[in-house]
């Protein structure tokens, strides 16, 4: 099994399709983690400074055995550090926690409506990109309005939109806007799970669809589902503390779902099908 990558359209490299996620990750488990998944075949690391475990991904880094140039690390500015002045410091703090020369991606995590601030923020990152201190500059949970205006008044382009993306909610109209404007799209919670979700029984992976094609393939239900965010072109973060989930939702570089399959897929879309909050109304 072999890792895939997609082309990065407004920069010069190349993003691992499956990443290993970091959120909810303890601190004093995330070095061993890390270092773990790197060993099983992970090449991206989706970290930030919200998750408290920058330190520790660094320490898995070094533990790991990997060379450096072959990991692709990303982490994240968080809402109360943004402004031009307190990106630039929120920065240099992930990077100091990290100890990595460079970082490979720099996100903002939400484009926090209530501050207002989100250009600010994207115009320090710029800077830092320029600067060659990051490889790349991102978003995450930008709508396509949010996007518009952030291109609009700073002509630059991000990389990457990390946002909530699964089978129960596809965004196929921020994706075809991502498509035209050459922006890759990222998913997180890629199997429909939320930590605030009441009924976790409702989850894409008990769909009689996922379940038919786990039986097919042989596959489990979640691997069938990062297979068709893989199959669909996009990126996607996977994350588990146990060592035997991190393998598993590794192992599926060995088949493909077919396009009808996926077009079969499609039909599981739901109108209010996002488990998070929404970044048009979230008031953080």
């Amino acid at each position: 099994m072999s890792m895939t990558y997609l082309p990065a359209v407004h920069a010069d490299v190349k993003i691992p399709a499956l990443g290993y996620g970091l959120w909810q990750v303890p601190p004093e488990q995330s070095a061993e983690l890390v270092s773990r998944a790197l060993q099983t075949g992970y090449r991206l690391l989706d970290t930030a400074e919200a998750y408290y475990n920058e330190q520790g991904v660094g320490k898995g880094i070094r533990d790991s055995g990997v060379a450096r140039e072959e990991i692709f690390v990303s982490t994240k500015v968080w809402n109360t550090h943004h402004g031009y002045a307190q990106t630039l410091q929120a920065f240099d703090a992930s990077q100091r926690r990290l100890d990595l020369d460079r970082i490979d991606l720099y996100l903002m995590h939400w484009p926090s409506r209530i501050r207002d601030a989100y250009v600010e923020t994207w115009q320090a990152m710029i800077r830092l990109r320029d600067e060659g201190r990051v490889g790349a500059i991102g978003v995450c949970n930008f709508s396509s309005g949010q996007l518009q205006r952030l291109i609009g008044e700073t002509g630059v382009t991000p990389v990457v939109n990390q946002v909530e993306l699964h089978p129960y909610f596809q965004q196929q109209k921020l994706r075809e806007f991502h498509r035209e404007q050459g922006v890759i799209t990222q998913s997180w919670s890629p199997l429909g799970l939320w930590w605030q979700n009441p009924d976790p029984g409702s989850s894409v992976l008990q769909a009689p669809e996922i379940l038919e094609l786990s039986e097919r393939y042989g596959k489990t239900p979640a691997q069938i589902v990062l297979r068709w965010h893989l199959d669909s072109g996009l990126a996607t973060i996977s994350k588990s503390v146990r060592p035997e989930r991190i393998v598993e939702n590794f192992q599926l570089f060995d088949f493909a779902l077919t396009p009808r399959e996926i077009k079969d897929l499609a039909g599981l879309d739901r109108r209010d099908g996002r488990l998070g909050p929404d970044p048009e109304t979230a008031d953080f």
